[in-house]
């Protein structure tokens, strides 16, 4: 039977997100599992549009208050979903782009389960943005279990 020790739950600190998180303690507390709760700070935000650019300072104040912001989302969402702390969850903050944090992140820990969330977007405006899920899942090495809104595994 699998029986997962260590789960990978990224977040965008979204309704959705925090469902998967939710759902992810469930199963954590289950199978006596710890979580690995991440938030990856996108670096594909461009510098310029057309003929506007944000100037190297503006761009390293931007990423320094989103790193301080989402330790504190982080920190946030932990007590917001853990209850009563009978799951260890150990934030983590990365800069890049998520999927390939993702990933990384699931082979450096040896994660078992991925869990993430599904905003379940499809025809013109999946192909114009992608899907993090997607390229999650074709990349993993280990199952990952997408949690769409209003299902429930546990």
């Amino acid at each position: 039977m699998f029986s997962p020790k260590r789960i990978l739950v990224p977040t965008d600190f979204s309704e959705f997100s925090g469902q998967a998180f939710r759902q992810a303690i469930d199963l954590a507390k289950q199978f006596n599992a710890k979580i690995y709760l991440l938030h990856v700070i996108n670096v594909g935000v461009q510098q310029c549009v057309a003929d506007y650019c944000l100037s190297t300072v503006i761009m390293k104040r931007i990423e320094n208050e989103s790193i301080v912001s989402t330790d504190e989302n982080l920190k946030k969402e932990i007590r917001m979903y853990s209850g009563s702390g009978e799951v260890e969850i150990i934030p983590i903050l990365k800069k890049g782009f998520p999927e390939e944090e993702i990933i990384k992140e699931q082979e450096e820990k040896n994660i078992d389960l991925i869990m993430m969330a599904s905003h379940g977007k499809n025809g013109f405006l999946k192909h114009l943005i992608g899907s993090v899920a997607e390229r999650v899942m074709r990349g993993s090495t280990c199952p990952v279990l997408l949690v769409k809104k209003g299902a429930s595994i546990c």
